[in-house]
């Protein structure tokens, strides 16, 4: 039923076109399951240079879906669905999107022929409840799921409007979209070139501040550049369109290479770096070891660390020193100290540093101590106080960081790893600097 998505091109130019993602799912609405299908696939239609307008969530409402699906064919030329193919009552999709175009269901035997096996491969009979599965609209394309049960469609219901629907779950998900969607697509009219993008990391700056730095590179129109924020972290992304892959990533490389010489060493990394990862490298670069001591953080910062595959070749261990007996016990921070000046400073970070280092042999040790609140502050030392110390090779050094308090203790803490993570990463370019000098 109706015209494959060749003759899209051919639709009036006043629609607004494109590709708009559906994910169906009342989970998703109250927030049990986090939506990454939607990103995941936002990120291969811009990969494919296909046009990508509009995002939704529905849950599992026959009506509100019939509805969407009428709407949906009105505005775009494609419509991408996630979820609602499974066997029980609340999986709607396939006959919702089937009533809105007044199309009727056909079991199709090589489906159900599919999911029977896919059962009996498994110990078990396929109940009379999967046959919903083997259902689609007349006319639809079967969209082959090699791992479950659910299979997909590909379906034009009526003229420059098509239908490609996907089970909710990732991995069923990306795999289908991998083995026949993507190529699909890829052979269609709608592609508009190919989209390239990339994402430079900053710590130690504000969005506002890097956005004045860079004002002119932002109101560029191929590359442009897109400035966003989130856990203490600043990062921009640059995206390029052309007509093939190579040319849109050259299109990126004089940009990139202009943000990088105007925010020299603020900028730690692109795409899939973390800090983490790139002091694990820095460090396995240099032949040298790492232990880290904290105290507010509880261990976060080790498991930052910890999360980079290949950490162990460099990280030998740490102390969760949260009670000053342990500070003085297991690091040998003096007693003096913490009378002194107190668990939150300077001298007792830089002695857990050293502790640290000294009990694991490291050449470098990284400590923190702080107030992550809510309560435990005070006038001189109020909540968000954080010292951090690095001591290496080249000597030790350690500073306080007000983190401020309004936006409570986990922010706290997960700043104070990403200063710490920071921190350390700059010592090493400036040993580096001066060993190359």
């Amino acid at each position: 039923m109706g015209t494959p998505l060749r003759s899209v091109a051919e639709r009036d130019d006043e629609l607004e076109g494109g590709v708009e993602l559906l994910c169906v799912g009342t989970e998703l609405l109250l927030g049990n399951i986090l939506n990454g299908n939607a990103r995941w696939l936002g990120e291969q239609l811009a990969a494919l240079g296909l046009p990508h307008y509009r995002q939704s969530v529905l849950g599992d409402n026959r009506s509100r879906l019939i509805r969407f699906a009428q709407e949906a064919a009105e505005r775009s030329r494609v419509l991408i669905t996630t979820g609602g193919l499974g066997p029980t009552p609340d999986d709607l999709t396939t006959e919702a999107l089937a009533t809105a175009f007044e199309t009727p269901l056909e079991e199709r035997p090589e489906v159900w022929a599919d999911i029977a096996a896919k059962c009996r491969s498994r110990g078990r009979e396929p109940g009379p409840s999967l046959r919903r599965q083997a259902q689609l609209p007349r006319g639809a394309q079967v969209l082959p799921n090699a791992t479950g049960t659910a299979p997909g469609m590909i379906w034009s219901p009526q003229e420059g409007f098509t239908i490609l629907t996907f089970p909710g779950v990732p991995s069923e998900m990306r795999a289908m979209w991998s083995a026949t969607a993507a190529p699909w697509l890829r052979d269609s009219d709608l592609a508009q070139g190919v989209i390239a993008s990339r994402q430079l990391h900053f710590w130690g700056i504000g969005e506002s501040s890097l956005a004045e730095q860079i004002e002119d590179l932002l109101a560029g129109r191929n590359p442009t550049v897109a400035p966003y924020a989130g856990g203490g972290e600043v990062m921009l992304r640059l995206t390029a369109r052309a007509q093939t892959e190579d040319e849109a990533f050259r299109l990126l490389d004089p940009v990139e290479q202009e943000l990088c010489r105007r925010t020299g060493r603020l900028c730690f990394g692109a795409d899939d770096d973390t800090l983490a990862s790139v002091v694990i490298a820095s460090l396995r670069e240099r032949g040298q070891t790492l232990a880290v001591a904290e105290s507010c953080t509880g261990g976060g910062l080790g498991a930052s660390l910890t999360s980079v595959p290949g950490a162990s070749e460099v990280l030998l261990g740490g102390v969760i020193a949260y009670a000053n007996p342990v500070k003085r016990d297991l690091l040998s921070v003096p007693q003096e100290l913490l009378d002194r000046h107190g668990a939150v400073s300077d001298p007792v970070a830089i002695a857990m540093a050293e502790g640290v280092r000294r009990c694991t042999g490291a050449d470098w040790g990284v400590a923190i101590t702080g107030i992550a609140g809510p309560g435990g502050g005070s006038e001189t030392k109020p909540v968000g106080l954080v010292h951090l110390a690095v001591v290496g090779p080249d000597g030790a050094e350690s500073s306080g960081e007000r983190f401020g308090s309004s936006q409570g203790r986990d922010w706290i803490r997960r700043l104070s790893v990403g200063e710490a993570l920071n921190r350390l990463r700059l010592r090493l370019l400036e040993s580096a600097a001066v060993a190359d000098a």
